[in-house]
C-alpha cells in the first residue's frame, strides 16, 4: 500500500511539473509567435503596440514567478528518482546525474535571463514607447529580441534534456 501511495504521489507531482512546463513554455512561445506579430496588425502605432505588448507581458509575468517556483520545487522532487542523494548531482557518476546537472545549470541561466530581461528591457521598452523615442525603441527591441530568442532556445534545450533523461544510455 505504501508503494502505491508513493507511486500516485510521483505521478501527481510529475503531472503538476509537466502542466507548469506547458503553461510556461507554451505561454512564452505564444507571446513570441502570436502576440508579437498580431500586435502589428491591431495597434494604431508603435507606441500603442508597445503599451499593449507591455500590458500582456506584465499579465503573463504575474503567473511566471509562481510557475517557475512550482517547476523548481517539483523538479527537485522528481530529481530524487535519479539521484540517491543531492550530492550525487555533482558526482557525474551516472547518466542521470550528468543530464540533471546540465539541466539545472540551464534552468538557473534561464531564470536569471528571464528576470534580467524583464527588469531591464521590459521597463525600458515601455518607457521609450511612452516617450515616443522610436529610434531608441528599435535599438532596444533588437537587443531584447536576441535575449528573448536565447530564452526560448534554453527552454527547448531544457525540454530536450527532460526527454533525454528518460532514455537509458
Amino acid at each position: 500500500m505504501g508503494n502505491t501511495k508513493l507511486s500516485l504521489l510521483n505521478i501527481a507531482i510529475l503531472w503538476v511539473h509537466l502542466f507548469a512546463a506547458v503553461l510556461f513554455v507554451g505561454g512564452s512561445f505564444f507571446m513570441w509567435l502570436v502576440v508579437m506579430p498580431a500586435s502589428r496588425v491591431f495597434a494604431k502605432g508603435e507606441s500603442e503596440r508597445t503599451q499593449i505588448i507591455g500590458k500582456i507581458a506584465k499579465e503573463f509575468g504575474k503567473i511566471t514567478s509562481p510557475i517557475l517556483a512550482i517547476l523548481v520545487l517539483t523538479g527537485i522532487y522528481n530529481a530524487t528518482w535519479y539521484l540517491p542523494s543531492f550530492g550525487d548531482l555533482f558526482s557525474f557518476k551516472s547518466y542521470g546525474a550528468t543530464v540533471l546537472f546540465v539541466k539545472v545549470v540551464l534552468v538557473v541561466i534561464l531564470i536569471i535571463l528571464i528576470y534580467a530581461h524583464g527588469a531591464y528591457y521590459g521597463r525600458k521598452i515601455v518607457r521609450l514607447a511612452r516617450e515616443k523615442d522610436f529610434e531608441g525603441l528599435r535599438a532596444v527591441r533588437r537587443k531584447s529580441r536576441i535575449l528573448s530568442f536565447a530564452n526560448l532556445a534554453l527552454m527547448i534545450a531544457i525540454l530536450i534534456l527532460a526527454v533525454v533523461l528518460q532514455m537509458s544510455p
